[in-house]
């Protein structure tokens, strides 16, 4: 016969360390077990205080019976937690090597590109890629100072993506791409479609600022003066207006 004190000293260690490997407590079906156990080793202790050792026969087979039901549920869960969890790295391995493979054809689109040194016309940098795709690689372009192709990809992705939420930004970073290479009039037309097609962008401060510096760069004055006015007055405390009033200052320096 299985002698009570050994029993107790075995059994409850076991049911503690079970019960602190799984769920909360208040929805965890062997929780709720283990406190009616708790109960009963509390009466079996009051047994074995009376000395009635028929009742601690009855009591100690009647525990071991729910101990090996308890074990078993324990090893049941565990066995469905390590397959959510396998599951769960499969996922992530698999979403992983998704991006992985979709920012090195980033990579590998920005690099083509940039060494043949011209997009096709019609070819997007990422072609079947998304508008997202498309703008950050036309955007490494530029950050590279690769104006031509950086225009080029900017313009087939309006022509791609005209609905896109991205539209505006690579609306002005064309006009932009213009600006910086000195070709001034295509830089304004650029920069006034940003205002006449997205009029209500964040960018259109910007590209009224850029209206005023390309007009300034081709010598139309009274021009230049009128876009970084507006600016001023139409966006004041922007970092634009502060920028268009520098360039008014330095105007007035040089007596335009």
């Amino acid at each position: 016969m299985v002698r009570p004190k050994a029993l107790l000293t075995i059994v409850v260690p076991f049911l503690f360390t079970a019960a602190c490997t799984l769920t909360p407590p208040q929805d965890d079906p062997v929780l709720i077990k283990l406190a009616d156990i708790e109960q009963r080793l509390g009466a079996l202790e009051r047994v074995i205080a009376n000395g009635s050792l028929i009742e601690l026969t009855i009591q100690v087979d009647e525990l071991q019976r729910q101990v090996a039901g308890l074990q078993g549920r324990t090893e049941s869960l565990e066995h469905d937690t390590a397959g959510t969890v396998s599951r769960q790295r499969d996922l992530y391995v698999d979403l992983d090597d998704r991006i992985q493979t979709l920012e090195q054809s980033l990579r590998n689109a920005a690099v083509n590109v940039m060494d043949g040194g011209a997009l096709l016309p019609g070819q997007l940098p990422v072609p079947g890629g998304s508008d997202r795709d498309n703008y950050q690689a036309a955007f490494e372009l530029l950050k590279e100072q690769r104006y031509e192709p950086a225009a080029m990809a900017f313009q087939q992705f309006l022509v791609s993506f005209p609905d896109s939420q991205l539209a505006d930004n690579a609306q002005y970073w064309l006009a932009e791409s213009y600006y910086v290479t000195d070709q001034f009039e295509s830089a304004l037309q650029q920069f006034q479609s940003v205002i006449s097609r997205f009029p209500r962008s964040r960018k259109v401060p910007d590209a009224l600022l850029k209206i005023g510096y390309s007009n300034y760069g081709l010598q139309r004055w009274e021009s230049a003066r009128g876009a970084l006015g507006r600016v001023q007055a139409d966006y004041p405390d922007t970092t634009a207006a502060r920028l268009a009033e520098q360039r008014l200052n330095r105007m007035d320096d040089e007596g335009h």
